[in-house]
């Protein structure tokens, strides 16, 4: 495979002889036999397509046409859109379109209608009909129009997680100006429900803020939101929308909004009103057959208290919080400090460590030795955006948090100050976290047992050449359990070579419904007794690796390229 210059080059040397050739029909043949020959990927004909020169503008535009229109491989459709996206005319929009509905070319062909300034409805019609891979580059051009049928649209537009991060989300709160509509006398139950998910979207942790903060209108908007759930039928999506705002509001970066003196907790007492009437509380106690459905009525009857409980130990609180499945994000041990949620406020780059992390491993006690704490890393590594360190250390009757860690800010920031905590209260606090399992849910549990079961007998792994890696649940099924682990040919015996080939295995266990203890005991017998290697799957390392260890190395379920 050639490097990324190398190919860029290769497809520039190629192509730009061919460009402006008058005979179209010759141009496209041989621009499907070079492209083919060099052995190169959609991603490189579209970078170096970019600012190729066109001595004849007519003559290529006329290639693009041709190419868009018959062009046998995505390669040379490649080409085809790049032209016509410098040189293309309104009659070229329907072909584009069209083009999008393939998930390798929607990318290139949203900059091409982008570029070609087409009619919005263009965009909505291609936003209807794509993948949802598809919807990001959509739905952040259909942001950038101004007019009715993009608002229209935005506030009726599927938010899938894929699609829709907390920064487009943010984007489209603006774009439609959700205040306004949630203001307005006539407000229907879809554009409240869009409300909501676009709030608690932007305070999701897979970006490198919290959204939130950036929403000019956010208390006015959550306010308006607020006046209106009552308006929504009591359905299961509705309660979880509702569930997920409170929960923001109580512990999440939303606390750390502008609000008058109890603005927030009125709010969330509004809230407990709508959610505690009776036809909510049915939502709650139904048993629905879908199994996605039943994993969100099973979250919300762990999480339906949480954000209205009032009662409080000491100044410092610890709070797992889980979001919604059907928008599953990392599952952090909020800190708050006075009510404030600290790691938003004090990092911003990412969430805080999850439970497990925190709390499981004691890493928040406190003792006489100090010991230096992350709390939180950024969503793309420490060795990137940095991470937040606190060095924690028990004083008599108090404990001390000092001397922060934290990366440089753009901004000029507070120094952030020392922080004492009477003792006994810190410890409660500490305990009571450290034992409530109430947010967890069952794989969660046997993934838990699983960590300290190997804890307490490494060799459960070592016997077979493995290290333990991470072990949690399936970010993408949170019902199954997953152990990862590296094989490392020699470990067993301590002559591990650091320079040899390794492969990563995953282990995925589903969970069956029985006690989570029992699945976790009857897993790791099973690694007391066969070698994972013969029933995990190879996730990591490289192809060669793997064929000198001789295991087969995984082909990826779908060939094409990502849009």
């Amino acid at each position: 495979m050639l490097g990324w210059r190398e190919a860029e080059a290769g497809v520039r040397e190629s192509l730009a002889p061919l460009l402006s050739d008058p005979d179209t029909v010759r141009a496209a043949d041989e621009i499907h036999r070079r492209l083919l020959a060099l052995g190169v990927r959609d991603r490189h004909v579209q970078a170096a397509m970019d600012d190729l020169p066109l001595e004849d503008t007519a003559a290529a535009r006329a290639l693009g046409r041709r190419l868009t229109r018959t062009g046998t491989s995505t390669l040379t459709v490649n080409v085809g859109i790049a032209l016509l996206a410098r040189l293309g005319e309104p009659e070229d929009v329907p072909y584009l379109k069209v083009l999008g509905l393939l998930r390798v070319l929607a990318r290139p062909v949203v900059a091409a209608l982008t570029t070609l300034d087409c009619p919005t409805a263009a965009l909505v019609w291609l936003a209807n009909h794509a993948e949802n891979r598809a919807l990001r580059h959509l739905i952040d051009a259909i942001v950038a129009r101004d007019d009715h049928e993009a608002r229209t649209w935005l506030i009726n537009a599927p938010l899938d997680p894929g699609a829709v991060g907390p920064s487009t989300a943010r984007r489209i709160a603006e774009a439609v100006q959700l205040a306004d509509i949630l203001s307005e006398e006539q407000t229907d139950t879809q554009a409240v429900a869009q409300a909501g998910r676009l709030l608690s979207r932007m305070t999701g942790l897979r970006d490198y803020q919290p959204e939130i903060l950036s929403y000019q209108q956010a208390t006015t908007t959550y306010t308006a939101f607020v006046a209106r759930a009552s308006q929504l039928p009591p359905t299961l999506d509705h309660y979880a929308i509702l569930l997920s705002v409170a929960l923001d509001l109580h512990s999440g970066p939303s606390a750390l909004l502008d609000w008058q003196p109890g603005q927030r907790q009125a709010l969330l007492r509004a809230l407990e009103a709508v959610l505690s009437n009776q036809s909510w509380t049915a939502v709650a106690e139904s048993e629905p057959e879908e199994p996605a459905e039943r994993r969100r009525v099973h979250w919300i009857r762990r999480a339906a208290r949480q954000p209205f409980h009032r009662a409080t130990v000491s100044r410092f609180r610890v709070e797992a919080t889980v979001r919604d499945p059907a928008d599953p994000d990392t599952v952090e041990a909020r800190l708050l400090i006075d009510g404030r949620p600290l790691v938003p406020e004090a990092f911003g780059k990412g969430p805080a460590h999850s439970p497990e992390y925190l709390l499981d491993s004691g890493r928040l006690r406190a003792a006489a030795e100090p010991r230096e704490v992350q709390l939180a890393e950024a969503y793309c590594t420490e060795g990137c955006c940095g991470a937040l360190h606190v060095t924690i250390r028990r004083e008599g009757d108090q404990v001390v948090w000092r001397d922060w860690r934290r990366p440089p800010a753009r901004q000029p920031r507070a120094e952030l100050p020392e922080y004492r905590f009477d003792a006994g209260d810190y410890d409660t606090e500490i305990e009571l976290a450290e034992n409530d399992r109430s947010w967890a849910w069952p794989a969660r549990n046997t993934a838990r047992s699983i960590t300290a079961g190997l804890h307490e007998q490494p060799d459960l792994l070592t016997r077979w050449d493995g290290q333990a890696g991470w072990i949690g649940t399936d970010f993408h099924d949170q019902d199954s359990a997953v152990i990862s682990f590296t094989y490392w040919p020699g470990l067993a015996v301590g002559q591990r070579d650091k320079d040899g080939p390794w492969l990563q295995f995953i282990w995925s266990l589903p969970d069956d419904g029985t006690p989570s203890e029992k699945q976790a005991a009857a897993a790791l017998r099973r690694l007391a007794e066969q070698d994972p290697k013969a029933y995990a799957q190879v996730e990591g390392g490289s192809r060669s690796h793997a064929e000198t260890l001789g295991f087969p190395w995984p082909e990826p379920a779908d060939s094409e390229e990502s849009a």
